[in-house]
């Protein structure tokens, strides 16, 4: 069976470099942050999505970028219970 898209799973690579994209431009001082672009990020992300999928991802890329940080507390900072943990 031919794979889809390029990788065979773009959809999902997709999803993880915007997810970790939109976390890390939060990051920034606010007078920084292109909101327009993370605005379209946010829609990007959730064309198609659950919410509950969406704050996963973000949860994630958050714990990525931050591996010092709790896990199980970022995981709350995004509406994730311990049913993920």
């Amino acid at each position: 069976m031919p794979k889809k898209g390029i990788t065979g799973h773009d959809d999902w690579v997709l999803t993880e470099a915007l997810a970790t994209a939109l976390v890390a431009l939060e990051q920034l001082e606010p007078k920084h942050q292109p909101t327009a672009h993370m605005d379209d990020i946010r829609k990007m992300l959730s064309n198609g999505k659950e919410p509950a999928a969406v704050r996963l991802h973000l949860a994630q890329a958050k714990c990525r970028l931050f591996p010092d940080l709790d896990p199980l507390e970022i995981y709350r900072e995004y509406g994730i219970g311990e049913e993920y943990g």
